[in-house]
């Protein structure tokens, strides 16, 4: 039962991270690939060139809904 409360707590604790980091939403890897209509490798190459900023919790990473936004209006294209 200890096992099950702390896989509850884990799972509250990153859908509350997913929800807002300093009141923006957070995008996964997985809604930005389907958001920008990119590969997970394309990704890679932005984070590691600097085109965009993410965040790294609890080894995982997640990007902000403004700062994707902003991205975007840089390349031309809208949201």
């Amino acid at each position: 039962m200890e096992r099950f409360d702390t896989i509850d707590k884990t799972l509250e604790r990153m859908n509350k991270l997913k929800d807002c980091l300093d009141g923006d939403k957070l995008l996964d890897n997985y809604d930005l690939c389907t958001l920008l209509g990119v590969t997970k490798r394309t990704l890679a190459r932005y984070r590691q060139k600097g085109k965009v900023r993410f965040y790294m919790i609890d080894g995982r990473t997640y990007y902000k809904s403004s700062e994707i936004k902003e991205f975007l209006k840089a390349k031309g294209k809208s949201f």
